[in-house]
């Protein structure tokens, strides 16, 4: 009946959230679902940590280094970058069941994208040495907006990625389990799903300017900056099931970003003028201020 009936759409769509809902919660036990999380995320990073090690053996200890400094370099970012997706999920009303779909299709195409921008980033490079400078100042931005005062967007109606994605994808105005699209008055319309798949993917992509930089700023082999890029974001999904509801709590996480931007931005400027600073060097630069800026936030947190 309520299928039937166009007045009654409210009432199917409150009927439909009940439904799954109730499912979900016989279904779903939270506790399960952040241990498998955690088994995930422990099972990815050990995989991460035996590449770097067989990378070592077989190139040597700097390429290995390369591929750590960018790893902790990438994964770190990542982490930063997840608190836009809660942002995200929370201004599309994302119900919780669909959110690792919607996270799955966003790695995939994270995944893609990035091998695009690291082959051309790679042939510029090769071609135009002084892209370096333009790299660094990119970097340089980005970590002066880690460290300025100005609080973060936490109102998405008025951000450009998701204007955008909203002018160009007609959208019904309420979910369809978890599909992508759905027949409406008969014609064939894109779910809030996917206008939320759209934005992540954007905005992953705007994530990418600043991340892939930082990566070239370590290392010049493509081959290390797309695997410490694949096995830093394959991860993210079982990442965000743990941590989103604590991101609040990283709070020394994003100055100590910026410290790790900032001086892979001045190791690009002094490499381009001759001045070589060591990958060594670079990957303890990198884990000690990652690490001093999460140990700080949970000393803070116990407090």
């Amino acid at each position: 009946m309520l299928k039937n009936n166009p007045q009654s759409h409210d009432k199917k769509e409150n009927a439909e959230k009940a439904i799954i809902g109730s499912s979900s919660d016989r279904k779903r036990d939270p506790s399960t679902d952040r241990s498998s999380a955690i088994r995930s995320v422990a099972l990815w990073v050990s995989a991460s940590v035996t590449f770097g090690i067989a990378l070592g053996l077989k190139e040597g200890v700097d390429k290995a280094s390369e591929y750590f400094a960018g790893y902790l370099l990438e994964q770190s970012l990542s982490v930063d970058n997840l608190f836009v997706f809660v942002l995200i999920f929370k201004y599309f009303n994302v119900p919780v069941q669909y959110q690792n779909r919607v996270l799955s299709y966003g790695i995939a195409g994270a995944v893609v994208f990035r091998a695009i921008m690291i082959l051309l980033g790679t042939a510029t490079l090769q071609r135009f040495e002084a892209v370096n400078l333009l790299l660094a100042s990119i970097l340089l931005f980005s970590s002066y907006k880690l460290f300025s005062s100005e609080e973060e967007e936490t109102d998405l109606s008025d951000n450009f990625i998701v204007k955008t994605c909203q002018k160009f994808i007609p959208v019904t105005a309420y979910y369809d389990g978890d599909r992508f699209f759905t027949i409406q008055e008969g014609v064939r319309k894109a779910t809030p799903l996917l206008l939320t798949v759209a934005v992540i993917e954007l905005s992953d992509i705007a994530f990418a300017i600043d991340s892939i930089p930082a990566v070239f700023g370590v290392t010049r082999d493509p081959f290390i900056v797309f695997t410490s890029n694949l096995f830093a974001i394959t991860g993210l999904r079982s990442l965000y099931l743990i941590i989103s509801g604590s991101m609040s709590d990283l709070e020394y996480l994003q100055p100590a970003i910026g410290v790790v931007l900032g001086f892979i931005a001045t190791k690009m400027i002094l490499d381009f003028f001759g001045y070589h600073i060591s990958t060594e060097v670079s990957l303890g630069v990198v884990a000690t201020s990652l690490g001093a800026g999460v140990l700080l936030s949970l000393l803070k947190r116990s407090d």
